[in-house]
């Protein structure tokens, strides 16, 4: 009986990660394509080419601040649905934009549906997933988003540059299309939110917005600013480098995410998450440092698969830390967290990087990038410091 209570793979868990898969899949398609095309066809300079991640991630910020108390609420689907009609349209949109202005315009309304939909899956996911294998499920949860995040770029480059933006810009709008009728077998049954789960990490209220979000959401967009640079330039790095098919640094990003989310899930119900951030913040420091010393495809295979490690076991981390220390009634509040700070992280990469590439080239922009790394890792530290002291302080006073 207590079997069946903590089945994992049920049909509403497989559906909900397929959906957040394809989602992302669809969003990274086009967000990797866009520096190339632009660059090439509006002969933008860094900065503009930065400003497409970014002014997408600020709208769809703006609207996770509007879908997170809709899900409160109980609609989710009105979000699922209206984030993916809007997509739909601005995807299919993008084939008429033929002034930089127009596609900047429509990549900020793409940002307010992506955002709007975007919520809604992970929270959906949280209330499926036995509360005592959250840290695996949304490991395997997270994993849907990373494959995408690194499978996406090298999809859409590939078309990009074999059949042009016009047939990525179908090929995105089908993607999105197959959502659909996924989405409607979900939404005609939604999963019923499950009991209160009582964090191990905190004791705050669950009432109003919970402090103990603002730490690991640091700590999440710290690291979503590395990848900002990543998605953003990497194509551009590699003909620096005279780099053929730099794309594939996304591939063998998502074979060592593929390799370490199943593991980093398990050790986080086991130990936490001071088993994961540690380690795989120096696994992201080192593949940055590599990233920035190579000037071959040996190397950038070899950096892809060391960032991807400490990619792989921090974020399900950040996303697992958040979920915890909140409400089931807040979970949507911690997911569109988690979202926005990643977004936010990407569109501050994206253009706090950009900015350095402009004076410093691709190459040492990288290196740099890795002090936000190291930034994380102090931040979490002394945390942890503050965090072991005053729970001695308590056991104390008993």
């Amino acid at each position: 009986m207590q079997l069946g209570k903590n089945r994992l793979w049920t049909k509403e868990f497989i559906i909900l990660t397929l959906c957040n898969f394809l989602l992302f899949l669809q969003l990274h398609m086009i967000i990797s394509t866009l520096p190339t095309y632009v660059q090439g066809e509006f002969k933008a300079s860094s900065f503009q080419v930065s400003l497409f991640t970014t002014l997408f991630a600020l709208s769809a910020i703006a609207a996770r601040i509007y879908s997170a108390k809709q899900l409160e609420k109980g609609n989710r689907n009105k979000m699922i649905y209206l984030g993916i009609v809007i997509i739909l349209l601005v995807t299919l949109g993008y084939y008429f934009a033929a002034v930089m202005g127009v596609l900047l315009v429509m990549r900020m309304i793409f940002g307010i549906g992506f955002g709007l939909s975007s919520t809604a899956f992970p929270t959906m996911a949280t209330d499926v997933i036995p509360v005592k294998r959250m840290g695996e499920g949304m490991g395997y949860f997270g994993l849907s988003t990373s494959l995408a995040m690194s499978i996406g770029p090298v999809i859409g480059l590939a078309i990009l540059n074999s059949s042009g933006f016009t047939v990525l810009t179908w090929a995105t709008a089908l993607v999105i299309l197959i959502i659909a009728p996924l989405s409607y077998i979900l939404t005609s049954k939604s999963p019923k939110p499950k009991a209160p789960f009582e964090s191990p990490f905190t004791n705050e209220k669950k009432t109003g917005f919970n402090k103990a979000l603002i730490i690991p959401s640091v700590l999440n967009m710290l690291l979503a600013v590395t990848y900002g640079g990543i998605v953003s330039f990497i194509a551009l790095f590699g003909k620096e480098n005279g780099i053929d098919n730099a794309a594939l640094f996304f591939l063998f990003n998502a074979l060592a995410i593929l390799i370490v989310r199943p593991f980093a899930g398990r050790i986080y119900d086991t130990k936490g998450h001071l088993a994961l951030v540690i380690p795989g913040s120096i696994l992201v420091i080192t593949g940055l440092v590599l990233l920035s010393n190579i000037s071959s495809t040996i190397g950038l295979f070899v950096s892809a698969f060391l960032f991807g490690l400490g990619y792989g076991a921090l974020q399900p981390s950040f996303q697992t830390w958040m979920i915890q220390v909140v409400s089931p009634a807040q979970r949507g509040l911690a997911n569109g967290m988690f979202l926005n700070t990643l977004d936010f992280g990407i569109a501050l990469g994206s253009l706090v990087l950009g900015v350095i590439a402009t004076f410093t080239g691709y190459n040492l922009m990288f290196r740099y990038s890795a002090l936000f790394v190291l930034l994380l890792l102090i931040i979490y530290l002394v945390h942890m410091s503050k965090a072991r002291r005053t729970k001695m302080n308590e056991t104390t006073s008993m």
